[in-house]
């Protein structure tokens, strides 16, 4: 997550959308009061600034608007160009199940990726209930429920998308590429019938609002 109030934005990075490559870019531009939530250089050196700060939820990268609730005055928040990333739910699973395999930390999906094919992975109950709970929009909600978001950027789709966010900035952006996970890059030979309809019911909110399709 990133809080500019310099550029007067707020960017918030939801998982495995392409979110370290934009927050590079945008890093790249900051301003010295720029408030980074990451695990980026820059984020990392600016850490300290929000040591000890009372929020609603944890203040990591990928908070949501309702996480920071108290990190900046409301009329500051209202005022702020919000903005994220959003990908094919299909292709975010597969980068989550291959990031996942990765990783050591102690949480449950770490374990499930550990231990299962993707196809038992991506139909797990517990996976498909945490899809469900955490469509695009409910990282751009307030504390008091309220959406906030100027734009959705399609990764797959992202120097159309992103117009409304350049012309806000004033500069162009161009995403390296971060963060990469070891993967066919055609998603769709890793699933079966049956795992690409349980993530097509599990998602149904995102797919139908932003257009996404198997294939």
């Amino acid at each position: 997550m990133i809080i500019s109030t310099g550029r007067a934005y707020v960017f918030v990075h939801i998982p495995k959308t392409g979110g370290t490559a934009l927050s590079l870019a945008l890093e790249a531009r900051a301003m010295k009061d720029d408030i980074l939530l990451g695990d980026t250089p820059k984020a990392k050196r600016r850490r300290r600034r929000v040591q000890g700060a009372e929020t609603r939820g944890r203040l990591w990268k990928h908070s949501t608007l309702s996480d920071i609730d108290g990190l900046v005055p409301d009329q500051v928040l209202d005022g702020l160009f919000a903005f994220t990333l959003v990908r094919n739910p299909w292709d975010r699973a597969v980068s989550y199940y291959h990031w996942l395999r990765t990783q050591n930390f102690d949480h449950p999906a770490v374990h499930l990726a550990g231990r299962l094919s993707f196809d038992a992975f991506v139909t797990h109950p517990q996976i498909l209930q945490s899809f469900r709970a955490t469509p695009a929009d409910s990282y751009m909600r307030r504390a008091d429920g309220r959406e906030q978001c100027d734009v959705y950027i399609r990764l797959e789709h992202f120097a159309e998308d992103a117009a409304p966010l350049v012309a806000h900035l004033g500069f162009a952006l161009d995403l390296p590429r971060a963060n990469a996970s070891a993967r066919a890059a055609d998603y769709r030979g890793y699933y079966s019938d049956r795992a690409a309809q349980a993530v097509a019911e599990s998602c149904a909110a995102d797919i139908a609002r932003f257009g996404y399709a198997f294939g």
